[in-house]
C-alpha cells in the first residue's frame, strides 16, 4: 500500500520539547513534512529544526486560554491549506510535548499506520499522560528515549484528541476536539504526553516570568497536583486498562461538549510495556 503524504504542524515557544519532537516526527514522516511555528519573533530558531519548514510569527497575545483558541483556528486554516495546496492526504497537530505511536507490536512506523486507516473525517490515539512517578523515578535525561526512564501512564481522557485530521476541520483550543464532528478512537495507536515527565521542570515552569504573567501559573500547579495524586494511584495492567479506557471513552461524553471523550473522574493508571521503552 502507497503511504500517504502525511504533514505534522507544531507551534512552539521557547520550548524544551521541541527537538524531541522534531527528532520523532522526523524520523517518521521526514523533516521536509514537518511544519514548525515560533510563537514571537524574539525567538531563534534552533539546529534541530534544519530541513523542516519553519515560519516565526508575531507574538499571539493574551492569557493562556486565549492564546490556546488562537492558535487552534491558526493550525485549523494552515492544515487546510497544506491540503489545497500541497496535497497533504492528513495533517497532525500536536504539542511540542505530544506524541502519536503505534503500538510497537504491529512492527509499523505512523505513516504506514495512519496509511491504512479507513476513511474518517480525524482520528484520536488513546491518550496517555505520562508522569514521574514520584516514589521510584528521578529527574528525566531529556537526551534518552522518555518511555525507557517511565513505566506508568495515566489513561486520562485529556489527551485523547483528534490529533490527525484528512479534511479541513476547525481544531478547539488545545486540538482537544474539532468542531462539528466526533471524534475517532483507532485501535493500537496512543497520543502519548509528556508535559509531566519531569517535576523540576514544572517547578521552573512556574517560576518562569513569561509564563506567570500569560496565566501558566494555575495550569503548572494542576500539573504538579497531578503529579503527587497519581504517584499514589496503583498501576494495573496495560491491555486491561487500555481496553476499560477505550470503552469508557467510546461511550461516555460530558454534558458540556458531547464531541470529547470523558471517564468522569476515574483514574486509569497502567503500566506501559517494555516494548515503549525506545519509541520516544
Amino acid at each position: 500500500m502507497p503511504l500517504k503524504k502525511i504533514i505534522a504542524m507544531t507551534m512552539v515557544r521557547n520550548d524544551r520539547f521541541l527537538p524531541k519532537w522534531v527528532e520523532y516526527y522526523g524520523r517518521q514522516l521526514g523533516m521536509s513534512h514537518l511544519r514548525i511555528f515560533f510563537d514571537g519573533e524574539d525567538q531563534e530558531i534552533p539546529p534541530c529544526c534544519a530541513g523542516a519548514v519553519v515560519e516565526v510569527l508575531p507574538k499571539m497575545q493574551g492569557d493562556v486560554v486565549a492564546t490556546d483558541r488562537q492558535r487552534a483556528r491558526f493550525m485549523s486554516a494552515r492544515a487546510a491549506a497544506l491540503m489545497a495546496d500541497e496535497g497533504a492526504d492528513m495533517v497532525i497537530a500536536t504539542d511540542a510535548d505530544e506524541f502519536l505511536v503505534p503500538d510497537p507490536a504491529l512492527g509499523l512506523g505512523l505513516a504506514e499506520f495512519l496509511s491504512r486507516q479507513p476513511d474518517r473525517p480525524c482520528y484520536s490515539g488513546l491518550g496517555v499522560d505520562v508522569l514521574q512517578h514520584l516514589p521510584t523515578e528521578g529527574a528525566a535525561d531529556f537526551s534518552r528515549p522518555f518511555l525507557a526512564q517511565r513505566h506508568r501512564g495515566w489513561l486520562y481522557s485529556r489527551y485523547t484528541k483528534p490529533s490527525v485530521i484528512t479534511r479541513p476541520l476547525t481544531w478547539g483550543g488545545g486540538y482537544h476536539r474539532v468542531k462539528g464532528t466526533d471524534f475517532h478512537i483507532v485501535r493500537h495507536l496512543y497520543l502519548f504526553h509528556f508535559g509531566g515527565v519531569d517535576q523540576e521542570s514544572l517547578r521552573q515552569i512556574s517560576a518562569d516570568a513569561t509564563r506567570v504573567d500569560n496565566g501558566w501559573t494555575r495550569h503548572q500547579l494542576k500539573r504538579q497536583r497531578a503529579l503527587q495524586r497519581i504517584s499514589r494511584v496503583r498501576a494495573i495492567g496495560w491491555e486491561r486498562g487500555v481496553r476499560l479506557a477505550r470503552l469508557l471513552q467510546s461511550v461516555c461524553r460530558p454534558i458540556f461538549a458531547l464531541n470529547k471523550p470523558s471517564t468522569y473522574g476515574l483514574r486509569i493508571v497502567a503500566r506501559i510495556p517494555e516494548r515503549f521503552s525506545h519509541t520516544v
